[in-house]
C-alpha cells in the first residue's frame, strides 16, 4: 500500500509540474479551475494506473464518446443517429481535450439531453390528454439496448407515443390485477379461508389517488427537475465515469456529492428491504437478495425482478421508471418497522409481465442473519446406509475490520465462524460437508484465503498480478486442516470474487466436487479507490471526489484467471440463474480472461476425475425421476420463452388474456409443488424446498460411497 501511495504522489507531483498548478487555498480557485483540475488528475490516474495500461489515445477517445451517450441514454430513446452526427467532431479529440482539462463536450451533450427530456414531457402532455386506443393491434420493442438508434426525430416521436401508451397500459392492467386479487380474496373468505381484503383495499386507495396519466406526468416532471438541477461537478462525474469505464466496467469517478451519498448509504444500507439494486434500461432491477433481510424472509422478491413503483404507508404510489438509482434507494429506505410496497414486474415472466404489488416491512438487516450457518441433513446412499451431511451456508466473506483495528482478539470473521461449525460437525460425526456459496457476492480476500486453509494443510491459494505485471502469491497461513473429509461446493452465476477464489482453489487441489451453474460470475479484479482530496491537499485543498479502478487481477494456482470466465463446475445443474444474462462477460470493456504460470501444489484426490462420470450418471438418472425437478425445468423453459419475446402487444384484451393464462399455469405449478413437497397446509415446511441443495447432498453421498468403495488415498503430486 505504501508503494501505491508513493506512486500516486509521484503522479500528482508530475501532474502539478506539467500543468503549472502551485500550492494555494482551494477557495481561491474558480469553479472552472476546479473542474479543470479534477478532469486532468482523474484522467492521469486512470490512464496511468489502471490494470489495462492503455494510453489515452484516439481509440480510447472514440470509446469515451460512445460510452457517454450510452450512460445518458442506454435505452436509445432520446438521441437519434442525426444527433450523434452533430457531435461527431469530438469523437477523436476527447483524449486531447480531457488531458487539457477541457470538458466542454460533456456539458454540450448534457444540455442537449435536457432539451430532449423537455421535448418528451411536452409530447407526453399532448398525447396523454388525447388518450390511446387500446383495441388497436400494435406492438412495442421491450429492450432497445441492443438495437441501433433511430434515424430521426419523427421516428423518435413515434417511439415516445408507444412508450407512453405502454406506461398507461401497465397501470390499467395493474388495476385489473388488483381487482382480480380482491375478488379471489372474497371467494376465499366465503369458503372459510384467509383473505387479506383490507390490504388490497389500502393498495387500491393508494393507486387511485391519481390517474395513470397524472402519475406519468409527475414522474417525467420529477426526472426533468432532478436532471436539470445537477451541479456541473455532478455532470462532469458522469463524463469521467464514462472515461473510466472505457478501461474497465468497475472503474468510475465519484463526485463529492456521490461520495457523501455513498457514505450515507453504507451507514444506512442495513435499514431497508435487504436487496442489491441496479439500473437497467430505465428500470430498477434486483441484482440479488441479501440473506437475513426483509426481502429474503418474505421470499417473493427475486433476482431479475424489476421495480416500477414504490408506495409508502398512507401515501400514493410513486412511478420510478427512468428514475436514478440513488433516488429510488431513498424511496425504498425508511425507518425500521415501517412498510413499503413495491410494484414489480417479475423477472421470471419476462418483459410482458403484469405488475404485481409486494409489501415489505423495513428492518435492520442483522449481521447475525447473514453469518455462516450450519445444518445437518440425513440421506441414504445407494447401499441404504444413512449418511449425515453437514451443510454450511455462507452468503459473504465477512471480516470485522474495525474490531481488528481496535486490537480485539475476538473479532468476527467468516473463516472463524465456519471453523466453529466444522468443529460441531466433527462432534456430530458428519460423513461429508456441503459449502453452499450460491449468490455469495464475495468480500474479504483475507477470508477467502483463510477459509480455503480450513480444508487443506498448506500451499498457495491465489496469485495476484498488478498493473506492472508483477505476480505475488497468497499462501495458506497455517498447516492445520480443520476438516479432512469429503467436500462439495455449490455455486451459481452470482457467486463472485472471493467466492471464486475459494472455489477455484478447492477445484485445483481436487479437494472436493464443484456443483452449480455452468460458471461463476467471473469477477477476478481488485479495485483501488484514490481520494483526490488527499492528493491535492498540499496543492489546492478542495473537495475533489475520488477515482475507483481495477488495479490487479486474480489467478488460480493452476494459472487460470477467475476474470470473465469464472470457475466451471464439475457437475452442472439447471437453475434460473443459469438462464440469466449475469456475469462479468456481459459488462462492456471487461478485462479478458488470460492465464499465467501455474504453481506446484498438492492433489488431494487423484481419482476424483475417474468417479465423476459415474456420479454425473447417477445424478442425471435421479433428477429425471424427480417431479419437483421436472416442474423446475418446465418453469425455466417458460422463463426462457418469456425472455425471447422481443415485442409487447399494446392491445389490452390480448395482454390481459395472456396474463390470465400464465397466472393459471403458474398457480397450478405452485400448488403441485406444495403437494409433492408436503407443504400444503404445513406452515413449518412452507418455502423450504430447495431442489438443488437436495440433489447436491445426494451427489455428495454418491461421492462418499464411491470413495469408500475404491478406498481413494490422499496423494501428493506436483
Amino acid at each position: 500500500m505504501l508503494k501505491n501511495i508513493k506512486q500516486y504522489c509521484f503522479i500528482v507531483l508530475v501532474f502539478m509540474l506539467l500543468t503549472g498548478i502551485t500550492a494555494s487555498g482551494g477557495d481561491k480557485l474558480s469553479e472552472k479551475q476546479k473542474l479543470k483540475t479534477i478532469t486532468k488528475l482523474a484522467t492521469v490516474i486512470i490512464s496511468k494506473s489502471h490494470y489495462r495500461q492503455h494510453e489515452l489515445d484516439n481509440k480510447i477517445s472514440s470509446k469515451i464518446f460512445d460510452a457517454y451517450f450510452k450512460i445518458l441514454d442506454s435505452s436509445k430513446i432520446y438521441f437519434t443517429k442525426d444527433d450523434i452526427k452533430r457531435f461527431e467532431k469530438y469523437r477523436y479529440y476527447l483524449d486531447d481535450l480531457t488531458r487539457d482539462g477541457n470538458s466542454d463536450f460533456a456539458f454540450e451533450v448534457y444540455q442537449f439531453y435536457l432539451e430532449r427530456l423537455q421535448a418528451y414531457r411536452q409530447l407526453a402532455e399532448r398525447k396523454l390528454k388525447k388518450g390511446f386506443d387500446f383495441t388497436k393491434d400494435e406492438t412495442i420493442q421491450t429492450d432497445r439496448s441492443k438495437l441501433k438508434r433511430l434515424d430521426n426525430m419523427d421516428q423518435l416521436k413515434e417511439l415516445w407515443r408507444k412508450r407512453l401508451k405502454s406506461d398507461v397500459l401497465y397501470f390499467r392492467l395493474l388495476k385489473r390485477s388488483m381487482q382480480l386479487d380482491k375478488d379471489n380474496a372474497l371467494k376465499a373468505a366465503k369458503k372459510g379461508g384467509k383473505a387479506d381484503k383490507k390490504a388490497i383495499d389500502i393498495l387500491e386507495k393508494m393507486w387511485s389517488k391519481q390517474s395513470p396519466e397524472q402519475k406519468i406526468l409527475r414522474r417525467l416532471r420529477d426526472i426533468y427537475n432532478e436532471t436539470s438541477q445537477k451541479s456541473k461537478l455532478s455532470i462532469l462525474s458522469v463524463y469521467l465515469t464514462a472515461l473510466a469505464q472505457t478501461y474497465g466496467p468497475h472503474s468510475s469517478y465519484f463526485s463529492p456529492e456521490l461520495e457523501e451519498d455513498f457514505n450515507i448509504s453504507m451507514k444506512l444500507s442495513l435499514v431497508g428491504i435487504g436487496a442489491v439494486l441496479t439500473s437497467d434500461n430505465g428500470y430498477t432491477k434486483i441484482v440479488r437478495i441479501i440473506p437475513g433481510g426483509p426481502a429474503a424472509k418474505n421470499g417473493k422478491l427475486k433476482a431479475d425482478d424489476r421495480i416500477i413503483a414504490v408506495t409508502q404507508e398512507k401515501s400514493e404510489a410513486v412511478d420510478i421508471v427512468d428514475m436514478s438509482i440513488t433516488n429510488v434507494v431513498k424511496l425504498i429506505r425508511g425507518e425500521d418497522g415501517t412498510k413499503v410496497t413495491l410494484t414489480i414486474l417479475p423477472g421470471a415472466k419476462g418483459h410482458g409481465a403484469i405488475p404485481e404489488n409486494l409489501t415489505l416491512t423495513r428492518a435492520k438487516v442483522k449481521l447475525k442473519s447473514s453469518e455462516a450457518s450450519g445444518t445437518i441433513e440425513k440421506v441414504k446412499d445407494a447401499n441404504g446406509r444413512t449418511l449425515k451431511i453437514g451443510v454450511i451456508n455462507l452468503s459473504r466473506f465477512y471480516l470485522d475490520f474495525e474490531a481488528i483495528m481496535r486490537g480485539d482478539k475476538d473479532f468476527k470473521s467468516s473463516s472463524r465462524d465456519v471453523a466453529n461449525i466444522l468443529k460441531n460437525f466433527e462432534k456430530e460425526n458428519v460423513d461429508g460437508v456441503v459449502m453452499d456459496l450460491r449468490s455469495n457476492g464475495g468480500g474479504s480476500l483475507r477470508e477467502a484465503i483463510h477459509l480455503t486453509g480450513l480444508f487443506i494443510d498448506k500451499g498457495p491459494i491465489v496469485q495476484v498480478r498488478n498493473s506492472r505485471r508483477r505476480v505475488s502469491v497468497k499462501y495458506d497461513p497455517d498447516e492445520t486442516i480443520h476438516y479432512k473429509g469429503p467436500l462439495l461446493v455449490m455455486t451459481n452465476k452470482l457467486s463472485s470474487s472471493a467466492a471464486e477464489i475459494f472455489t477455484g482453489a478447492i477445484k485445483d487441489y481436487r479437494r472436493g466436487i464443484i456443483v452449480g451453474d455452468s460458471r461463476t460470475y467471473g469477477k477476478g479484479t481488485v479495485l483501488n479507490v484514490i481520494k483526490l482530496d488527499r492528493l491535492l491537499r498540499d496543492y489546492n485543498n478542495f473537495k475533489a471526489g475520488s477515482v475507483k479502478f481495477e488495479s490487479e487481477v486474480f489467478y488460480r494456482v493452476n494459472g487460470s484467471s477467475t476474470q470473465e470466465l469464472g470457475v466451471k463446475p464439475d457437475i452442472k445443474l439447471s437453475s434460473f440463474t443459469e438462464n440469466m444474462e449475469i456475469g462479468e462477460k456481459f459488462n462492456d470493456n471487461h478485462l479478458p480472461w488470460d492465464s499465467i504460470e501455474k504453481l506446484d501444489h498438492k492433489y488431494y484426490d487423484l481419482k476424483l476425475a475417474t468417479v465423476l462420470d459415474d456420479i454425473k450418471k447417477r445424478s442425471k438418472e435421479r433428477l429425471s425421476k424427480n417431479p419437483k425437478y421436472k416442474v423446475l425445468l418446465d418453469n425455466i423453459k417458460k422463463f426462457n420463452d418469456y425472455k425471447k419475446r422481443k415485442k409487447l402487444s399494446l392491445n389490452e384484451k390480448k395482454r390481459w388474456a395472456e396474463y390470465l393464462a400464465e397466472k393459471k399455469m403458474l398457480d397450478a405449478n405452485e400448488k403441485y409443488i406444495k403437494q409433492i413437497s408436503g407443504e400444503e397446509g404445513d406452515a413449518e415446511k412452507k418455502g423450504k424446498t430447495d431442489i438443488l441443495l437436495d440433489e447436491a447432498v445426494k451427489i455428495l453421498s454418491d461421492y462418499i460411497e464411491l470413495k469408500d468403495s475404491s478406498k481413494v488415498a490422499i496423494s501428493k503430486q506436483k
